[in-house]
């Protein structure tokens, strides 16, 4: 497990930081560079791109071969999903139906790690955020 000063990025901050895209803060983007820790990148957002991808919603810069391969050479980590998760999954308030979100919350929570995210919805949940 993580600790707190770990930082688990939602997927459109780990696009718009892979992909350099003006969206991202500044201040977001020197947390993530300045931290100690390995920023990480669970699959639960790898799986989000894929569908969203396979369904046109979504376009790279790169293949979603290449954008993987930006993140390991980067130093990112990654986030499985765990039993343990889907329990904390099984266990939130229904705040927010995005399946992607809730697992990346139960894993925040889960984990102890800090969510990079914009998403102020991300708040009711009692997760620590960044942005």
């Amino acid at each position: 497990m993580a600790d707190a000063e770990s930082l688990l990025l939602d997927t459109h901050t780990v696009l718009w930081y892979l992909e350099n895209h003006d969206a991202l803060p500044t201040r977001v983007r020197e947390a993530i560079d300045a931290t100690g820790k390995r920023p990480i990148i669970s699959v639960v957002s790898w799986w989000e791109i894929a569908i969203k991808l396979s369904t046109n919603k979504l376009r790279l810069l790169k293949s979603l071969n290449q954008t993987y391969e930006t993140a390991e050479v980067a130093g990112f980590a990654r986030l499985s999903i765990q039993f343990d998760h889907l329990l904390t999954v099984s266990q939130l308030p229904y705040h927010h139906r995005d399946p992607f979100d809730r697992l990346l919350i139960a894993q925040a929570l889960t984990d102890d790690l800090t969510l990079v995210s914009r998403d102020s919805k991300f708040d009711a949940y009692g997760v620590r955020r960044l942005w």
